[in-house]
């Protein structure tokens, strides 16, 4: 079927309402307002499932023969969203990249339970601080104002259930994602209201209080992707490893504070003995060997202990590689070391690598930025030139992640930055293992070539 012809049955399809849900497969198509990528893919968990290439009009058409129906994410990146699909959709999205999240509308046959989940994302997103700032309430207090607002979206969800027919999957997926936004909550109170009362003790909660933890599965398949089920998961267990600490060492909280190995093997024993579900297993696995490796900076012998733990725990994990390679970059960013092996592109075209470049100067702070993701852009750019005036023994020097050869020389000649100083990697899955690179505020400062802080940070290092 040519394409003309493909998007005139779409749209005659998504515009017949009289059809039932027969067909075995679904269709996904849209506009893609401000592209920043010639692709659109669709992935089934981390599976990719299909992929369309953007047409003149910025169209793409995913024609599925067979769907298993759930949760699904559609990626254009840098920017990805959720999309639930079953059997006999025909959906339509339109959205613009310059408000991916806000703009996105769904329109068709399924698209009742996507907006609902759309606009379920959009209102949690500034939900957090109106929630922390009820936690210096007492618990019991607390969990009424938490109550009021969950029942808010369930009063929405059964309205939504009333006027369109969900089938019970979708209806099941849309209630998850309330209660378990609401259980992260409920986990995060007692330390959140530790940090809003100033004291060093936690506060005592009713004995009904995690009530709610004996409906959790921990083993939900459907639910292995789901945003708030795995962001619930990760708060949990957290929570029970410091907990765990918490009754049983003296003086307990500074020494959780301080003993970072101690609690992250508390996390993997724990999840070692509650999942069994294996996508789950590996991501929450994954999850605390990253945490640990790059945000604690232990020393070398802890590092050996934990990554030794986290092998032994997690058995054939499917991220031990890239697990691996993170904890190998670790040992490389030690001080005295050189930079690891890895080349750049120069404006020219050129390769060359970051222990070359760092020679070159005395003392060299390397940073990071990306050109599709614009607040960090700005801010990185205007955080480097306070440092150049503020710390002028220093060379800063820019290394560009996630973007395209043009649209990088276009930046550079946009915001007149020093093309000596600025470098650009086409394959950053590479550089951010090597670099053990968590986030783009991370720094690596040299001295005459060799690491003097391989974990520095642009706002606090300096």
């Amino acid at each position: 079927m040519n394409k003309p012809l493909l998007y005139s049955f779409l749209i005659a399809l998504v515009g017949c309402s009289t059809i039932e849900k027969k067909s075995p497969g679904a269709f996904f198509a849209g506009e893609i307002v401000n592209p920043t990528s010639e692709y659109v893919v669709l992935f089934k968990d981390d599976i990719v499932v299909d992929s369309a290439k953007l047409n003149d009009e910025n169209r793409f058409v995913i024609q599925l023969d067979t769907v298993v129906e759930g949760l699904y994410h559609f990626d254009h990146s840098p920017e990805l969203q959720y999309v639930y699909l079953e059997r006999g959709d025909s959906l339509m999205i339109r959205l613009n990249t310059e408000d991916f999240d806000e703009s996105l509308i769904f329109s068709g046959r399924g698209e009742e339970i996507n907006n609902f989940l759309v606009e379920f994302f959009l209102s949690t997103e500034s939900e957090p601080a109106i929630v922390y700032s009820f936690s210096q309430l007492d618990p019991v207090d607390f969990s009424r104002k938490l109550d009021s607002i969950k029942a808010i979206k369930l009063n929405t969800l059964n309205e939504l259930v009333t006027e369109v027919n969900l089938s019970t999957k979708a209806e099941d997926m849309a209630k998850a994602s309330i209660d378990y936004n609401y259980y992260i909550y409920k986990e995060k109170y007692p330390f959140w209201n530790m940090r809003r009362t100033r004291k060093n003790t936690l506060p005592d909660l009713p004995d009904n209080f995690y009530d709610y933890r004996n409906k959790i599965d921990y083993n939900n398949e459907n639910l292995s992707y789901h945003r708030y089920y795995y962001n619930y998961m990760k708060t949990h267990f957290n929570n029970l490893s410091y907990m765990g600490c918490y009754t049983k060492c003296e003086d307990a909280h500074y020494n959780i504070i301080k003993n970072k190995l101690h609690f992250n093997q508390h996390k993997l024993k724990l999840i070692d003995s509650l999942v069994t579900e294996k996508d789950l297993r590996d991501n929450l696995f994954r999850n605390v060997a990253i945490d640990y490796l790059i945000n604690v900076h232990d020393t070398d012998e802890n590092n050996r202990i934990f990554i030794s733990d986290f092998h032994r725990r997690s058995g054939n994990n499917r991220h031990s590689a890239e697990i691996e390679a993170i904890y190998q970059g670790v040992n490389n960013l030690q001080p005295s070391n050189k930079l690891p092996n890895i080349s750049v592109f120069n404006t020219d075209g050129t390769l060359v690598t970051l222990q070359e470049i760092a020679e070159k100067e005395k003392n060299t702070v390397f940073y990071f930025w990306s050109g599709t993701q614009r607040s960090n852009f700005e801010n990185v750019l205007r955080r480097v030139a306070q440092l150049s005036k503020n710390r002028p023994e220093f060379t800063f020097i820019g290394i560009n992640c996630n973007t395209d050869a043009l649209r990088w020389q276009s930046l550079l000649s946009t915001n007149q930055l020093d093309t000596e100083k600025q470098f650009r990697t086409d394959d950053f899955e590479n550089l951010k293992n090597a670099l053990v690179i968590g986030g783009l505020n991370k720094g690596i400062i040299t001295k005459n070539g060799l690491i003097v802080d391989g974990f520095a940070d642009l706002y606090s290092s300096f």
